[in-house]
Parts: C-alpha cells; structure tokens; sequence
C-alpha cells in the first residue's frame, strides 16, 4: 500500500525512538490540522492507561468533528486501488504519539480479520463500511464472529490495544467508501506496526482472509 506524499515536511524534533529517516507530515487541510490539535491536547491531558475511557471520549468527539468538513481530504487522498483498500497518509505526530490515515475502500475489499497493537479510532466519511465483531477464543486461540452491522457515513469509533477489540471492515456496496483512522504509532510505523493480524473459527465460512 502506497503513502500519499503529497505533504510538507515538518520541521520538528523526531521521537527519541524514531530512525532518523523517518518522515512526518503537516496535515494538507484546516480540518486535519484542528484534528491534530485535539489529538495532541488529548494525548497530553490523558497520559495514563486508566484515563483510556476519557481520552477514547476526546478521540471519538475530535473525529466527528473532522468528518463534518467537506474539506478533510484531496481529491488524491480519495483514490483507490484495485487489488486491496488503499491507505494515504494524511499526518503524523512529530513525537510519535499518532497517526492519521484515509483508507479507501473500492467495492468488494476488505481488511482481514484483526485486533489492534496501539488504540485506534476511526470514523466513516463516504459511503458504507460492513463491519464484523469478533471475541477471542483463548483456548482454542482464534476468533469467533458474534455480530454484523453496518457502520454509515458519520459513524465513530474507538477501540483500545489487544483481543477486546477484534474485527473486520468491508465494503459490500457498489460504491467506493472512504474512512479515516487514527492509530498510536509513528508515521512509517503505520502499514506494520498497527494490525494483529488472528486466526477465524473454522466454522466461520462467511469470514473473508486477506494476507496482511
């Protein structure tokens, strides 16, 4: 999956753990920028893993808020591709604190079954993403579906790391959908360092596997 590259640098300091190479992003947009705004202020007011409810609450509310301007994205940070949804960077962190990302999701693509290794928000800006809920099977060490729903242009979501939030996103419509997602890595960490990839049932026949 491709990075859009059609962002400034920023000149800041890079995480004392980040490579040297590693590239950050100003957001494109005034939408993106406030986005990055209210993420930092929420990763800065709620630092401690027992104040996950409430920076859940910030990241949830900052995401609706962006969704509501028509002017989140370019017209390139809309564009898919045929094999698999398509990934655009859109900002990170200079401290490696976040990412943001706009996904694309052309008809019939899907992602494969997982759980996360940071906490992740996302929201739905165009059309209608399926998604499927899973539990963890700890002692057969694979994932059970329990539900489907559609998630709808408008839609917002949080999750925190580990087995209580697997899933799958899919577009079942006839239309590409288009969502934005938020992840706790760096910049270049988001394509590898995001997903936990997990076995499906293997009565679940209506589950579709993509290779991460």
């Amino acid at each position: 999956m491709r990075h859009d590259t059609d962002l400034p640098m920023l000149d800041a300091c890079l995480s004392p753990n980040a490579p040297a190479e590693a590239v950050y992003t100003l957001p494109a947009s005034m939408p993106l920028a406030r986005l990055c705004t209210a993420l930092s202020l929420a990763c800065e007011a709620f630092p401690q893993p027992s104040q996950l409810g409430a920076f859940g609450r910030r990241v949830r509310q900052a995401l609706a808020e962006a969704i509501s301007s028509p002017n989140l994205l370019k017209p390139a940070q809309r564009e898919g591709a045929p094999d698999t949804y398509q990934r655009h960077l859109l900002a990170a962190d200079p401290h490696g604190r976040y990412a943001v990302a706009a996904l694309v999701w052309m008809p019939g693509q899907a992602s494969p079954v997982h759980a996360h290794h940071t906490w992740c928000g996302y929201a739905v800006l165009d059309g209608t993403l399926s998604e499927t809920v899973y539990t963890w099977d700890e002692a057969a060490g694979y994932a059970r579906a329990t539900r489907t729903h559609p998630r709808d242009s408008g839609a917002v979501s949080f999750a925190p790391a580990g087995h209580g939030g697997i899933h799958q996103l899919r577009n079942l419509g006839n239309v590409p959908a288009v969502s934005l997602h938020l992840y706790a890595v760096a910049g270049e960490q988001i394509a590898t360092h995001v997903n936990d990839i997990l076995p499906v049932a293997p009565d679940a026949s209506d589950a579709i596997r993509h290779n991460a």
